[in-house]
């Protein structure tokens, strides 16, 4: 099998995991939520070595996900569970980390509320949240780019960019403790519980 290959993950992995390997620190056991096609993961668990790195998307993207980790296998690198909002079920007790990438501009409105009162209720105490991404921001667009994808997003029928004023109001018990600008007019948020 061909391997599935997003030019966007080879492009932002690197200045993604350097954000990582400080926010994660303390961090011992993390959920990916929506891995696609398995590339962050597989070059984030191996320079993350002191956690265990959870996949997890919906179960058509587990075959690419599988032949990723099978090229580039690190024994801190968990095989994908099935993970779909609204219905998603939190893995484990000890997860203390979450990490999604590229994923509230594609869900629905619904379902990243979903995602966002799911990590809302099961993040530990002290457990941190790294949500990367293209958002809006007190209610501007970072570039004309973002605004024309945004639309392209709602007329293919997809939710679009969210607000982070909108996130803050769905997760009350996590705290936004930092805005990192990223490459390609992307951030990377920071929650703490």
């Amino acid at each position: 099998m061909e391997k599935p290959f997003s030019q966007p993950c080879e492009n932002n992995k690197q200045p993604i995991v350097d954000i990582l390997s400080t926010e994660f620190k303390h961090t011992r056991y993390v959920l990916e939520i929506g891995s696609g096609t398995g590339q962050h993961a597989v070059h984030f668990a191996p320079r993350l070595p002191h956690l265990r790195w959870q996949t997890a998307d919906q179960a058509e993207y587990h075959t690419g996900i599988h032949a990723w980790m099978a090229e580039q296998p690190s024994s801190n690198l968990l095989a994908p569970i099935e993970f779909i909002f609204p219905d998603a079920i939190w893995p484990s007790s000890e997860i203390d980390g979450v990490f999604t990438a590229n994923t509230a501009h594609i869900m629905l409105k619904q379902e990243v509320q979903a995602m966002m009162t799911l990590i809302d209720n099961m993040l530990p105490k002290s457990g941190v949240f790294c949500q990367y991404g293209p958002f809006i921001v007190d209610g501007k667009f970072s570039s004309q780019s973002n605004l024309d994808f945004h639309h392209k997003l709602l007329d293919s029928g997809r939710g679009g960019y969210r607000d982070v004023d909108e996130l803050v109001a769905w997760a009350p018990n996590l705290s936004l403790s930092h805005i990192h600008e990223m490459p390609a007019n992307n951030l990377l948020l920071v929650w703490i519980k």
